[in-house]
């Protein structure tokens, strides 16, 4: 089969590579349909030193059962799947407490000898856990919105809901790119009252108008601040959800959460310190968020998919064949494209 493999920056291959076989009886073997580039792909792809074996990348698809292991019962060989960003047996204590992302037996796709997403075929590790069954459909439109509950839609749900975002409550959405749009639709599903995007790419911002964000700031650091202050009488929001990990962004989102606020990262973060000195302290602002446990979040954000309440797979703006997925990282990295959906 093919699947793409990184190197280093910049290098990113489609290769030849054995097919994927089960090998503990808790396993299936999965034939992608759709998957994706993530925006956490590009950090890799930015700074990731150059090695002489590459390793699978891509952590969002959805497929076909081909297999399963004697020991999986909740999926069967026909069956349309979608796989949660992180695998998780969805059994033991953590998952239990809906904290799939810290499960005693689960890990990452594309590491320990697990295939990563951007290929044609993944065995899938505590299958009966990480799997969950979606109804067949040709809808290309619905299909790419079954694909962000992987990832992008269930990221932004976490924002918001580590968050508090509720009816009447005010939002701050940092970042445009996938994960902050799905944060400002899943904010307005939530119910909250009004939605700030702080985001520069035109594209992006009308679509997150679409998706229920009541104003725009294009402007950054503290002239963004400024503006977000001023939009609310110099209060600030009641949440903000930080979908960016990088520094500046973290501290911009100190700078617009209210007293009494709260501040959701759900941005990888590139930094290892920040400011959480006494300003938070004495302003009794909550730092939250973290990685989402897509797997919890599934169930719940499904049926409004199917019923198209809510279209998350807007935020993929170009489709490629997986031939063509070096083509579709630069096209990220380079702004040209906000998130790209790969049909093997």
């Amino acid at each position: 089969m093919r699947a793409t493999l990184i190197y280093g920056a910049g290098d990113v291959r489609v290769e030849t590579v054995p097919d994927p076989k089960l090998v503990e009886p808790t396993d299936a073997v999965v034939r992608v349909v759709r998957s994706c580039i993530c925006g956490s792909d590009l950090w890799p792809y930015g700074s990731m030193p150059a090695q002489e074996q590459g390793r699978r990348i891509g952590h969002e698809f959805l497929g076909i059962v081909e297999e399963t292991g004697a020991d999986v019962t909740s999926v069967r060989r026909g069956d349309l799947v979608v796989a949660p960003f992180l695998y998780s047996d969805n059994t033991c204590e953590f998952c239990q407490e809906g904290l799939q992302t810290s499960c005693l037996h689960g890990g990452g796709w594309g590491a320990n000898g697990v295939d990563g997403g951007q290929g044609e075929i993944v065995r899938v590790p505590q299958a009966d856990g990480t799997l969950v069954q979606l109804p067949h459909t040709e809808d290309d439109e619905l299909l790419a919105s079954m694909l962000t509950l992987s990832d992008v839609f269930s990221t932004g749900h976490h924002a918001a809901v580590t968050a508090g975002v509720a009816k009447g409550k005010t939002v701050t959405v940092i970042g445009d790119g996938a994960v902050g749009l799905s944060a400002v639709l899943a904010a307005h599903r939530l119910g909250a009252e009004r939605i700030v995007l702080m985001g520069r790419h035109e594209k992006r911002t009308e679509l997150g108008r679409e998706f229920g964000a009541t104003d725009v700031v294009a402007e950054r650091g503290e002239e963004g601040i400024a503006l977000v202050r001023e939009l609310t009488g110099g209060r600030g929001t009641h949440t903000v959800l930080e979908c960016v990990g990088t520094k500046p962004a973290f501290e911009m989102g100190l700078g617009v959460v209210r007293a009494g606020g709260a501040l959701s990262r759900v941005g990888v973060p590139q930094y290892a310190e920040g400011p959480i000195g006494r300003p938070v302290f004495t302003g009794n602002i909550t730092i939250t968020g973290g990685v989402a446990p897509a797997r919890q979040y599934i169930p719940e954000l499904l049926p409004d998919v199917l019923e198209g309440r809510y279209q998350p797979g807007r935020v993929f703006d170009r489709t490629i064949g997986l031939s063509e997925v070096p083509a579709g990282y630069r096209a990220m990295a380079d702004r040209e494209a906000l998130k790209v959906l790969v049909k093997p």
